[in-house]
């Protein structure tokens, strides 16, 4: 319903986060697949990949196809479009 406010009651299976899985072979059994970092990879796979060594990526970062990818913050803040003049600050006469 539109307009609820409040659910009462307990959330089902609560614990189900903690679930530690043990080993790689039964999250395999679920279908997930393991996650290979770019940097492992080769330069036909990624872009991060190549390199002699250990090396780091080399640029920013970026997912397979070479698109930017693992921004960590919004640049402006949604509140920023109300506010009209800056306030006036400073020495008061």
């Amino acid at each position: 319903d539109v307009r609820c406010r409040a659910t009462v009651g307990e959330v089902g299976n609560a614990e189900q986060s903690n679930i530690s899985w043990g080993k790689a072979g039964r999250k395999r059994w679920k279908g997930s697949r393991p996650a290979v970092r770019g940097v492992v990879m080769n330069p036909v796979d990624h872009p991060h990949g190549g390199g002699e060594g250990k090396t780091s990526g080399g640029r920013h970062p970026v997912n397979p196809k070479g698109r930017p990818e693992g921004r960590t913050r919004r640049k402006n803040k949604p509140s920023d479009r109300q506010i009209v003049r800056r306030r006036k600050t400073g020495k008061k006469r």
